[in-house]
């Protein structure tokens, strides 16, 4: 599959609910909404519709949710995608809150998944608490373990928030590099109403780069893991450490993804609105051609890039769907 714009789309993003069982301040609203459960695919047809995927040239495909350990029965879904790796396939990945992480390591290696996403900003237990209002930290330290510990590659993902979390950028990062995970730092996302104010919790990467090169030698890196991370290796660690910058660096010109949602909705851009009903084609015939001309339809229309911008004089979101919505 290629764009419009030249680029070959291998890496399809899959969210297979908008639930979570945490309520992060920069992700959603204390008091959600979510969609009542007819209007959720049946993992049936998740899989059909990755299988399509599949076939038009798809080699990535990361498991998303909300939280998507949290959906009933995910893991059947996760071993019909992982028994096609091998046959087009060839990358499957999860990304997880880490919360249900600990019942379901042995299952996901088990799977074909070799390495997992999770997502962790803080490891102070009060301030986990703040930042995922139901959050519960030691549950989640106890699923990295136990994903370590059934062979899972582990990178940690970390939202860098000004006046909340930045001081523990350093320390974060040691910690997982003195484990073997890599660390990933995102920019927070102007997506969807969260009740807090998005300018104030927004910190430019370029700043904590500058300040983290201060302490530590940064030496660039060539390592992708199909994703937009840009990476240096930290001479002092040996590890890794990644920044996705929507913001400051934006990092669209080699885009190699879509995303698609737990209704069939398929989004060419996470900063974009147009979107393609994959749904209405998926149950309207059992023809896999037509399903095909509905996916080279929706790729032709994807465009060069987004439009993120956080605004102070702005009083709505750039987005207004919730990224649990797309998919994380």
């Amino acid at each position: 599959m290629i764009d419009p714009f030249g680029r070959k789309i291998s890496y399809l993003r899959v969210s297979v609910t908008d639930r979570c069982d945490f309520r992060c301040v920069y992700c959603m609203s204390e008091h959600m909404t979510f969609l009542p459960k007819a209007d959720l695919l049946s993992l049936e047809e998740l899989e059909r519709l990755c299988a399509a995927f599949i076939a038009k040239g798809t080699e990535r495909i990361r498991i998303t949710g909300g939280e998507p350990l949290v959906r009933r029965n995910v893991m059947h879904f996760i071993e019909r995608l992982g028994a096609r790796l091998g046959n087009g396939l060839q990358d499957l990945t999860l990304t997880t809150n880490g919360s249900q992480l600990a019942r379901h390591a042995d299952g996901l290696f088990a799977a074909g998944i070799r390495r997992i996403n999770v997502s962790l900003d803080t490891r102070d237990a009060e301030k986990f608490r703040a930042i995922t209002r139901w959050g519960d930290l030691g549950k989640v330290l106890d699923g990295i373990e136990a994903a370590r510990a059934a062979g899972l590659a582990v990178k940690i993902n970390m939202v860098a928030l000004r006046g909340i979390n930045e001081a523990e950028i350093a320390p974060m990062m040691e910690w997982a590099h003195g484990l073997g995970m890599d660390l990933t730092l995102i920019e927070t996302m102007p997506l969807g109403d969260v009740e807090t104010d998005r300018v104030e919790q927004y910190l430019p990467l370029s700043l904590v780069r500058a300040q983290l090169a201060q302490r530590y030698t940064l030496e660039e890196s060539d390592h992708r893991t199909g994703g937009p991370a840009r990476y240096v290796r930290v001479a002092e660690t040996g590890g890794r450490l990644g920044f996705i910058t929507p913001l400051t660096h934006n990092f669209c010109e080699s885009c190699n993804r879509v995303r698609l949602t737990c209704t069939g909705t398929l989004f060419m851009c996470l900063g974009q609105e147009d979107q393609a009903d994959l749904r209405a084609v998926l149950r309207s015939t059992n023809d896999d051609a037509a399903l095909a001309r509905a996916i080279e339809s929706a790729i032709a229309r994807k465009p060069k890039g987004h439009d993120f911008i956080i605004d102070r004089r702005a009083n709505t979101p750039a987005i207004a769907r919730h990224m649990s919505m797309t998919g994380g």
